[in-house]
């Protein structure tokens, strides 16, 4: 029997049948995700709560000397220990959301919140946790020890376990009510992006759209039993609507849409949103610090808000004279040639990709068929073979959540287990939007030896459709590289400590890895590895692939421009925007972002109330890590670039400096390491703008 549900049998209040014969308290390797029911949910949560609780008492009343693993080791067991339970389910709400699993969910939301709130601000714990600190035991640590101690008592200080009774009671309600808000606001977002539809039954309504995009929306109707073709606001249909579609009243229809989720009705996020906000600020006060930006960022690479705030203003002022440019180049194309007088919001991926199809004799739907799913990861597997020594495996797995979802194990060079993934790669409404990689269990060296790592990659690119194989767009393929760098961040983590394995490192470190994946996708030697027509196995021609390699810096100013307006957003609410006051977040962010929009007026649509990245997904004061990140992928990509596309020395490197290490050092000495020196900024501007700058 695991030894969770073993050890609980004697301390949860739930009915012993219950707890035996649950899922989520039996499974000792394989996650029986198929076997998990709303009714589990509970009943495993709070077994394993009340189970932590008894061996956190078991820490604070230990009988003799402190040491590392009895303390430190074995408050991180206890955390461990909790996740394989929350997890899975956590997992499962993001990928099968059901009113039943959501109502489970929400219930013990607010109980895991408050138990980890309460881990921190436990007196008895800090007291043990300080005691052991202090003995020649722990200043004799050294290495990954060394520094986990260092990261505990920190987060401790952090979390609030120095301050007077009254104001940790305050910290724990905070926590508890922040858990509920990002579940909600999530919540809203996933409902509202499923309330709305585009059914349009006349096919001249279809003008512009690709086969592809036709096809995906005839099959959406069929599946709702509707004529017509069916379009909707997930985003492979989406974005070829707007990238294709010629009727621009439809278009703005789209557009509206889109930038109006959970902004009003039973779905507002505008209170919501608001709240987080307030709840964040006030938490960040208690705990010592100016506001949300400064907490959240003390311990990453960035340091403070103010650097952050920096960072961002700093790469504004070098791209937007390039994109004024391309901008101004974009609006007399859009007049000339496509009859645009003014052009909105909702032309702009239209027009976009009228001028590269002018400038570039480029299709991006031409690209398409030489993406077929299957391919790509197989190429992408290989890629990761020679580089990085890594061998995987399909293994078919029956406990899954959906019948579309693969699994995957990985192998070291010597053919050892490292771990394994689970691939979800399809929309569908049960599922959130975007792409992600979560992971379930981080593995590595353990006292019994190597424990195996396990994670999921979940995306939503272009699924099969009449008879052919899920073709997806280039974009699609860097999103599919991207989310595999993640993994391979994950289960390659060689670091004993699970806390500081993997991909748990901060923000603006942990896009390293899937960034520089996404660079093996526009070089020719890794995609004659996997870019192959779906139907007759040719290779993309020549002609296409330098059209391709031309068009890589269109728009590319605005591009970055966009994604700069995110994290300028988002640190504008974290710093500067005070919730206590009258002002609107949401007209607060629609000022911020006019001077990222060709007119100020463009700017006023309520974006924010489905931006989950920083309200529900982690990212909150954490959007700038993503560029961040970019300038560090961009220049570890040129030592490839120099010594080997697939050097094998570059590689070996590369795992042992980044990919293994997890958060073993400072990430900025991990860099170091790898390139020898400190980032070079203008590596970003010349890939993604083709430009030098000052």
């Amino acid at each position: 029997m695991n030894p969770i549900a073993s050890a609980l049998m004697t301390t949860a209040a739930e009915p012993r049948a219950v707890l035996h014969d649950n899922p989520l308290l039996t499974y000792r390797d394989a996650i029986p995700f198929d076997r998990i029911r709303a009714a589990h949910v509970v009943p495993a949560v709070r077994a394993v709560l009340a189970q932590a609780a008894d061996e956190l008492n078991a820490i604070i009343q230990l009988d003799g000397p402190r040491t590392y693993d009895n303390t430190v080791g074995a408050l991180e067991e206890v955390t461990e220990r909790m996740g394989r339970v929350t997890r899975p389910v956590g997992h499962l709400s993001s990928v099968m959301d059901t009113p039943d699993l959501r109502e489970a969910w929400e219930t013990v939301l607010p109980e895991i919140a408050a138990f980890n709130a309460r881990l921190a601000l436990n007196p008895a714990l800090w007291a043990a946790v300080k005691a052991y600190a202090d003995t020649d035991d722990a200043r004799a640590l050294q290495g990954v020890r060394a520094r986990h101690l260092e990261k505990v008592v920190l987060e401790f200080r952090r979390a609030g376990a120095d301050l007077p009774p009254e104001q940790k009671e305050r910290v724990e309600a905070l926590r508890v009510e922040l858990s509920q808000l990002a579940q909600t606001y999530a919540n809203h977002v996933l409902d509202s992006t499923n309330a709305w539809e585009l059914v349009l039954t006349d096919e001249a309504e279809l003008e512009g759209l690709p086969d592809s995009a036709r096809a995906q929306a005839r099959a959406s109707a069929a599946a709702k039993g509707v004529d017509g073709w069916r379009f909707t606001l997930q985003l492979p249909s989406y974005q070829a609507f707007m990238q294709y579609a010629a009727r621009r009243d439809l278009r703005q229809r789209m557009y509206d849409a889109y930038m109006s989720r959970a902004a009003d009705g039973p779905h507002d996020n505008r209170p919501v949103l608001r709240r987080i906000l307030a709840v964040r600020r006030e938490l960040a006060g208690i705990l010592g610090f100016a506001d949300w930006a400064d907490y959240t960022l003390e311990d990453s690479m960035a340091g403070s808000g103010a650097r952050a705030v920096e960072f961002e203003a700093d790469l504004v002022a070098r791209t937007r004279p390039v994109w004024q440019r391309q901008i101004a180049e974009l609006e007399a194309f859009a007049r000339a040639e496509l009859g645009l007088d003014e052009m909105a919001p909702w032309d702009m991926s239209y027009a976009i990709e009228q001028m590269r199809r002018a400038r570039y004799d480029l299709d991006a739907e031409e690209l398409r068929p030489y993406f077929p799913l299957d391919r790509v990861l197989e190429g992408l597997f290989e890629i990761a073979r020679r580089l990085f020594g890594v061998r995987v495996q399909p293994r078919h797995v029956s406990e899954v959540w959906h019948a579309t979802v693969g699994f995957y194990d990985v192998f070291d060079e010597a053919g050892s287990l490292l771990g394994g993934f689970y691939a979800d790669w399809y929309p569908r409404e049960e599922k959130r939007g975007g792409a992600w990689m979560a992971g379930l269990v981080v593995g590595g060296p353990r006292p019994a030896g190597w424990e195996p790592h396990l994670a999921v990659v979940a995306a939503n690119v272009s699924p099969p459709e009449g008879g052919r194989p899920a073709l997806l767009t280039h974009r699609e393929v860097q999103t599919v590289f991207h989310e595999f760098g993640h993994l391979l961040h994950h289960v390659l983590s060689r670091v004993e400590v699970p806390a500081l394995g993997g991909t748990r490192v901060a923000t603006d470190w942990v896009e390293l890895p899937s960034q520089i994946m996404e660079n093996w996708t526009w070089e020719r030697p890794a995609l004659d590895l996997f870019a192959r027509h779906w139907d007759t196995g040719e290779p993309i021609p020549e002609a296409l692939f330098q059209k391709m390699k031309a068009a890589r810096v269109h728009m590319g100013a605005h591009l970055q421009m966009r994604q700069l307006s995110f994290g300028t957003m988002d640190l504008a609410l974290h710093v500067h925007f005070d919730p206590a006051s009258s002002e609107d977040p949401v007209e607060r962010a629609q000022r911020v972002m006019e001077g990222f929009h060709t007119r100020p007026e463009y700017a006023h649509d309520h974006f924010i109330t489905s931006f989950a990245h920083i309200f529900s997904g982690g990212y909150g004061a954490g959007y700038y890590s993503y560029l961040w990140s970019e300038v560090l992928d961009a220049d570890a990509f040129s030592r490839f670039e120099r010594e080997g596309l697939f050097s094998r020395e570059v590689g070996r490197d590369f795992v042992e400096h980044v990919l293994s290490q997890g958060d073993a050092a400072d990430p900025a000495e991990l860099f170091r390491r790898f390139m020898g020196r400190d980032p070079d900024p203008a590596a970003l501007l010349r890939r993604n703008l083709g430009v030098e700058t000052g």
